[in-house]
């Protein structure tokens, strides 16, 4: 009966990046969380969820200082998540509007 010795795997990629793409669709996630607004839930609850918090930013700040390359990371993180902040401001004010019937 022959025995097969388990071997440590070896990394052989880089850690996990960011890619162009996970930047690329700040309209979706704002439309996501639109859509979680339009089925009931709290718009500030909403606006926390998208926003990072200064807790977290305080730590990742922290972070960024011993490493550069995840200060690049961490700097396009925070202003993704503000643009899709905005988007959902904005898609949140145009349901504030009144409709006009035509």
């Amino acid at each position: 009966m022959q025995t097969h010795e388990a071997k440590p795997i070896e990394a052989t990629q880089p850690p996990a990046q960011e890619s162009p793409r996970d930047f690329e669709f700040p309209k979706r996630e704002a439309a996501f969380f639109y859509g979680l607004f339009l089925r009931g839930h709290d718009a500030e609850k909403l606006r926390r969820d998208i926003a990072v918090p200064p807790e977290v930013l305080a730590k990742w700040h922290r972070e960024a200082e011993r490493d550069e390359n995840l200060r690049d990371v961490l700097t396009r993180v925070v202003e993704y998540r503000r643009h899709v902040l905005a988007i959902f401001e904005a898609l949140i004010c145009t349901e504030a509007l009144p409709q006009r019937i035509q």
